[in-house]
């Protein structure tokens, strides 16, 4: 879908439509929908690598594991307590052996006998429950009465857990702690995994000094690196800083040539609108990238722009923060994912506004701050602007509203996407 709009100089739209084309502007832009679609099918995956499963936090896995034997490998104890027969619960038993967690039982349990056990230890033939050792009476020293009713058997059955040769972890999965926990149990000791994507950030314009400057008159911070540097190191990816570019053809160059040396995804803040210091375009197109999109019909964000470069793709992101934080939740996020082997699917939490919300345009998809209260409602965040940079810092996610609507209303269930 192609959005066209106008830009007219006089304050009458049908006299600047008529009469005055001097300042007359046409912008394409796509559905945020086409945009998402292009950035993933444009996604190729990154080379693997085996690495020590040590080392594999926050990996995303290349092949499926597998266990090379069953969990338990052994009947086991489930608790603390007395091997014996379910038949003799009712009588007195002599407790032939102790049996600790990691020694192989001696002898056989028979009629009205039972072995003492520890958690974990293997099962004594013969045997076919436990009882606990707070559910016994030890009458002397080697006999002892069960005193319950009932018994459960708290026996951990050999291979109830993992089988032999079964798919522990699938390939695609994101190595969290509890996936090392399981490629320990398996002997998955050098999993396969793909390489970790590298991301560069670049941003662009005479104005902007790095934080530890006092900005002078008509100078402002750069946030927006350090805020993008943030949001890949959150996602466990390298973060590459290569720098401001000032607003020159040579230095933009220079920088973004430096950029695709080393990295797979580049991002660059600002420079990508139609301002007269935004070679951006230019700069790209010479590097032999094909753009695939310069504008999306979105709100914040229109002016974000998407190439590629044989195995490698380069985001121009708008230089506002709030455009450049959404976007890359919303675009780069999926793409650095999808190329690293990870299938991203952030799921939405349907929520009730817990108040009105009014918008005056609705040309665009339009993307909000919110806040989630204790209450479970949605509490829009105060927000001037895609400048506006703390409207989210009390946010914890974000709602859309689609093309033509102005108004939510408080009860109104939305999808709020965290972040």
């Amino acid at each position: 879908m192609i959005y066209i709009y106008f830009a007219f100089k006089n304050n009458n739209p049908l006299l600047s439509l008529f009469y005055n084309f001097e300042k007359f502007y046409l912008i394409f832009m796509i559905s945020f929908e086409e945009a998402l679609k292009i950035v993933e099918n444009s996604a190729r995956l990154i080379e693997t690598v085996r690495i020590d499963f040590s080392q594999a936090l926050n990996s995303v896995l290349a092949e499926d594991i597998r266990s090379d034997m069953e969990m338990p490998p052994f009947d086991k104890s489930a608790v603390d307590g007395y091997a014996c027969r379910k038949e003799d619960l009712l009588s007195e038993m002599e407790v032939i052996e102790i049996i600790p967690a990691g020694k192989e039982p001696k002898k056989v349990v028979g009629k009205k006998q039972c072995s003492k056990i520890m958690t974990g230890a293997p099962m004594p033939k013969g045997a076919d429950a436990v009882i606990m050792v707070e559910d016994v009476e030890e009458i002397s020293e080697n006999k002892i009465r069960y005193v319950k009713d009932k018994v459960k058997d708290n026996i951990c059955f050999r291979g109830e857990d993992i089988k032999e040769n079964e798919v522990v972890i699938k390939k695609g999965s994101l190595i969290k702690p509890q996936h090392i926990a399981v490629m320990a149990t398996a002997g998955c000791v050098n999993p396969l995994v793909y390489k970790k994507v590298k991301v560069a950030v670049i941003s662009t314009g005479d104005e902007l000094v790095e934080p530890d400057v006092k900005p002078a008159v008509s100078q402002i911070r750069n946030s927006n690196a350090w805020q993008l540097m943030a949001q890949i190191m959150n996602m466990s990816v390298e973060a590459n800083y290569i720098g401001i570019a000032l607003d020159t053809e040579e230095s933009t160059r220079e920088m973004i040539t430096k950029a695709f040396e080393e990295n797979e995804v580049i991002l660059l803040t600002g420079g990508v609108s139609m301002g007269d210091f935004d070679y951006v375009p230019k700069i790209l197109d010479e590097l032999g990238v094909d753009i695939k999109f310069k504008s999306i019909a979105v709100q914040p964000g229109r002016p974000t722009v998407f190439g590629v470069r044989e195995k490698q793709f380069i985001f121009g992101l708008p230089g506002n923060p709030v455009s450049s934080f959404v976007q890359f939740e919303l675009l780069v996020k999926p793409l650095v994912y999808k190329i690293s082997g990870y299938n991203y699917e952030p799921v939405p939490i349907k929520l009730p506004m817990g108040k009105d919300y009014i918008r005056k345009k609705s040309t665009r998809l339009s993307w909000l701050p919110v806040q989630i209260n204790e209450k479970g409602e949605v509490i829009p965040q105060e927000y001037h602007g895609s400048a506006h940079i703390n409207a989210l810092t009390s946010a914890n996610g974000l709602i859309s509203i689609p093309i033509g609507q102005t108004i939510l209303k408080k009860g109104d269930l939305v999808d709020v996407r965290q972040i």
